[in-house]
Order: structure tokens, then sequence, then C-alpha cells
């Protein structure tokens, strides 16, 4: 086994990166399953990195223009961002342009012989196009054919562009901020929490479909809605007491809604701390020299503190204003207390953890030169993840992935004459190269 590389963060410490190179690698689970990608920003493209970490073959089918998120932050060539980076890595790009005869004839070939086909194109705009579920399957059964799709067909939202602006607002997200700080405007999560929680839903709706299709040989379409998948997601938190007919109380999980469960404040920067057991109530009171406060009723048992957290939490950030986040964090790891520091993002990047164990991958890109992505959290005992392939340029992969479906390079280059599909690399006609030999 080779010892990964020492690296020096930015702020001084020693960290060690994996440092992968884009070439085979070993085999993980999901080995020998295809999937073709036509989906672009975040939701779609996180859930099949995912699939592509897992072993899949994943061909990420991208417009003329490229996936949007190409663009996004900074960059060292234009169509090479970031966050590009870290949902695309993995995979092949192909440049199919669907709005072309050839392009559609060239996504159907692809799909004939794929396990899955993953889309976030609205679907009533495919139909238009011939490239509707049915079309699309026509010449496999057996394909699995997921629409990621902003609402689900039959209510009044059907049909209507969604993202993850829109559906935060919809799911209360920026409503249940303002309502638990308790002032202020209401604002979004700065993160792109739909996209990413319904793209970890796609991963497991794909995964059960094959399962699925192993049993009854064939294939099917599902749709996946955004908004219905991120709805579930809050109200599984926050139904409250609208969960029985009729209601006994309003929705919300009080704990959740305190106005001060928040990182506190301590004399030189902040912790991040959860006193939740009986034993851990028992402990912090005994540390702040409180002990008898344990025996009060709003504190002393699970019930009663779920009707009183906001007065628990009060309580908690008057205390740890009173000593550094060093000395709190060591008391409370010798009371067994769940504590942590604070991070910002820079923390985050250089946290001695994730250093230690190897989570951030350097690739050496063809064209990027040296760039870092996420790694791959689970771990295995047999099957083996890899990060294999750097994320791909535009149509990088063109050529390469319509020859594996069996076109002739001469077919290969009527559709890039015809422009359904990107500029391609192909060795000269053998004609050509002749003439050139007899000079």
């Amino acid at each position: 086994m080779t010892k990964r590389p020492k690296r020096r963060t930015e702020r001084g410490r020693t960290s060690r990166t994996r440092s992968v190179r884009a070439a085979p690698g070993p085999q993980g689970p999901l080995a020998g399953i295809r999937i073709v990608d036509m989906t672009t920003v975040l939701m779609g493209p996180y859930a099949t990195q995912i699939l592509a970490d897992y072993g899949a073959d994943v061909i990420k089918v991208e417009p003329p223009e490229g996936d949007i998120m190409r663009h996004a932050g900074p960059m060292r060539n234009p169509r090479m961002g970031p966050m590009f980076f870290q949902a695309n890595r993995n995979k092949r790009s192909v440049v199919i342009d669907i709005k072309t005869a050839g392009g559609r004839a060239a996504l159907k070939r692809l799909c004939a012989s794929a396990d899955v086909f993953v889309c976030n194109v609205r679907p009533a705009a495919l139909r238009r196009v011939g490239l509707g579920p049915d079309d699309i399957r026509a010449g496999n059964p057996r394909l699995v054919h997921l629409s990621l799709i902003g609402f689900g067909e039959g209510g009044p939202y059907s049909g209507r562009p969604a993202y993850d602006d829109l559906i935060q607002g919809l799911a209360a997200i920026p409503a249940t901020i303002r309502q638990q700080a308790g002032k202020g405007e209401p604002r979004y999560a700065p993160l792109t929490m739909a996209d990413h929680v319904v793209g970890l839903n796609a991963v497991h709706v794909i995964l059960a479909a094959l399962m699925e299709r192993a049993r009854s040989g064939k294939g099917q379409t599902i749709e996946l809605p955004m908004f219905e998948t991120l709805a579930q997601f809050v109200l599984s938190d926050h139904f409250g007491g609208r969960a029985f007919e009729p209601a006994i109380g309003p929705p919300g999980y009080n704990r959740l809604l305190a106005p001060d469960r928040r990182p506190y404040a301590t004399r030189d920067g902040h912790i991040c701390i959860l006193v939740y057991t009986d034993r851990h109530w028992e402990a912090f009171f005994r540390i702040i020299g409180k002990p008898e406060q344990f025996h009060d009723d709003r504190f002393r048992s699970a019930a009663g503190r779920s009707r009183y957290f906001a007065e628990a939490y009060a309580l908690m950030a008057e205390v740890l204003a009173t000593r550094t986040t060093a000395e709190w964090l060591a008391i409370f790891q010798e009371a067994d207390i769940p504590a942590v520091p604070m991070h910002d993002l820079d923390a985050l990047i250089d946290d001695p953890h994730l250093a230690a164990v190897g989570f951030f991958h350097t690739l050496d890109h063809p064209t990027e030169g040296r760039i870092r992505v996420v790694g791959i959290p689970s771990r295995w005992s047999r099957a083996r993840l890899a990060i294999t392939r750097h994320p791909p340029n535009l149509g990088e992969h063109t050529a390469e992935v319509l020859r594996e479906v069996g076109l002739s390079d001469a077919a290969i280059r009527r559709l890039a004459a015809e422009g359904a599909i990107g500029t391609v690399s192909l060795p000269p006609p053998a004609r050509a190269r002749k003439s050139r030999r007899t000079r």
C-alpha cells in the first residue's frame, strides 16, 4: 500500500490528500451498469456522480453549450468551474444536440444499450420532439427511465419550471428559518438543498428500480418530483400537531424552532453543542454549578424538555458566553457531552479529521492542471470504490462512446457536420491517409 502524500494547507497544518490518476481502477458494485445522464445543474449530476463512484459507466449527454454549471465559480479555462468538478467526476461527456434529427437518433441509440436513462428536461418538451419515455424505451424495454421533475403530474403546479430557490420557498424553508430566528427577513438555506436532497433520493430510486428489474426482467418509467420530495424532507420534522385529524396543535418541532438553538457565542468564538440525553443534562448542570436544576420538572426528563427547549437553550446561551471555546471543548469532552467548534468554509476544507482519512482527492486534469475534489464517504470491505476519471471536458468522449454503440467513423463525421454532435477528433479517412503517404 502506498503512503498518501503530505500536503501543507493554507493555514499551515499538515494534511493528506489522495492523488489519483484518471485511469482504469478497481471495480465498484455497479460495474457493468450503463447510465445515460441527460441532466444539468446539480440535482441529476450529483445523483449520477454517486452512481459513477459506485462503478456505473455514466455517459453525460450535454448540449453544445455544455452543462450550465460548467460556468459557475472561478476558472482557469472556460467551461471548467469548480462546482462542475464536484458533481461530474467519474463520467464521460458526449455532446448531442437533441434539437436535430441526427442528435435525437444518436440519443436513442445510446439508450438502446443502457440500463438507466435520467433526465431533468420537462417531459412535455421532450415529448414534443419525440423523446418521451415511450420513445426512449421503445428500443429497450429493460431500460429504467427516470424523469426528475419539479412537480408531480395532476397538481396545479405540474409542468412548471422548478429551481432550488423556488422549491425551498414552497417547502417552507425560508419561513422556518425566519420563525426560528424570531425576526428578520426570510432567507434560503445557503446550500442547493433541494437539488441535493432530491439527488440523494434519485440514487435510491434508481437502485430500487434496478433491483425490481432483476426480478421482473422489465424496466419502467419513474418520475421523481422535487417539491413532493422536499416536502417529505421538511415535514418529517415539522408536521407536529397537524399529523393528527383533527389537528391537536400547530406544525413544527419546537426543539428545532427554539430561538437559541444555534451555535453559541463563547468568549472568543462559537461552539456547537447538543445536550440531549438525561445523562448529558445532569452532567451539564453539574458543570455549570447548578446541579439542582436537573431536578426541575422542565429539565429532568425528555418529556419535560420537549416542552421547554426554548428556556433550556436560552440558559445554555447565557452560560457558554463565560469561557473560551477551547475551555468549553475540553470540559465537554471530559464529560462526554457532544460538542465541536463551529467551522467556516476554510476550516471545513482544512479540517484535521478529513485530512487524516484522506477525504480530498487530487487529480491531474489534462487541461486544468492539479485540481481537488471531495472524496467518497463510504468504505466497503470487498467492493472497491475509486475516482478513476477526471471531470470531463465538454464532449471529450463523444467519438469514443458513439463508436461503442456501433456508429462508424464516417457516420460520426456526418453527425458532426450536421451539428448533431459537437466537434470530434477522429483519425482521417483511410483514403486521405494513403494520399499523404504517397506524397
